[in-house]
């Protein structure tokens, strides 16, 4: 028997209010982990944690679900665990081949720096890392994120880098080859956590967006915002540039998911 048509759109209505558009499920280092607890939402969000810092957990079609950021670093064959309420949940990993990238860094500095560089770039990393390990619980959870800038992508996530020839640590956000002076855009709304010139990242800008979701804007020429502005979708914090190591105008786009840098395009809507 076909229902009435009020009612199927009601029955769509209510759907929508619990479906929500998840980021991209990539089961990899790198990657997000969406994972149904077995919980219904009715009951109270679970608090949950994996490798140690707090999950993004959502109501998807009445049940709570974990959003996890998965490191880099991460082992494949080691069974990953999120624990909550007394309980641990496992998932696996794909393994995935980052392709390399051997760049020629013509300061070199920013390829063997000095002692007195070193412990400017360490105490800068703290900084970064306290804005990363944020967990605020404002609204509902961010699932989804605007592109900051225009250009073609000329350094994907997770390429295993080489600087002149010397290996460092895999990229850890996208790099968008957007003109020099050009507008970036927040890729949502949130609260500028972090300002500064970096050593590495240059002209640098880290917005908290809520339950351990944060963006991250690199090598910028201007900065427009300050440590605790209320930022909303699509507004401009600055301009591209060519600040801290690069070998060109750029921006550099990370996103860090529950103190884990995961590849931004993960979270962006075809």
């Amino acid at each position: 028997m076909r229902l009435p048509l009020f009612l199927m759109t009601l029955s769509l209505a209510l759907f929508s209010l619990t479906a929500k558009a998840l980021p991209t499920e990539s089961r990899v280092p790198g990657g997000i982990a969406i994972v149904d607890l077995g919980l219904p939402s009715s009951e109270p969000a679970p608090e949950v944690t994996y490798d140690g810092y707090r999950v993004m957990v959502v109501d998807q079609e009445g049940q709570w679900t974990a959003v996890a950021g998965i490191s880099l670093k991460a082992t494949v064959g080691k069974a990953q665990e999120l624990k909550f309420s007394g309980k641990t949940l496992t998932f696996q990993l794909d393994d995935k081949a980052y392709p390399e990238q051997r760049l020629k860094i013509k300061q070199r500095k920013y390829v063997e720096p000095d002692p007195k560089q070193v412990a400017r770039w360490k105490r800068e990393s703290a900084e970064q890392k306290s804005a990363y390990k944020l967990f605020t619980k404002n609204e509902d959870p961010i699932l989804t994120l605007a592109m900051p800038a225009e250009g073609p992508y000329s350094s994907a996530f997770g390429l295993k880098r080489f600087f002149n020839d010397q290996p460092r640590a895999p990229h850890s956000g996208l790099d968008i080859a957007a003109p020099d002076r050009s507008p970036i855009k927040a890729a949502a709304k949130g609260k500028v956590t972090a300002v500064g010139d970096y050593f590495f990242n240059g002209n640098t800008v880290i917005i908290d967006h809520g339950h351990g979701l944060s963006t991250m804007y690199c090598h910028m020429s201007q900065i427009d915002v300050k440590v605790g502005d209320q930022i909303d979708l699509g507004q401009q914090i600055g301009l591209v540039g060519a600040t801290g190591r690069v070998t060109g105008p750029h921006l550099h786009w990370g996103v860090s998911l529950n103190n884990q840098r995961v590849d931004p395009l993960l979270f962006v809507q075809p």
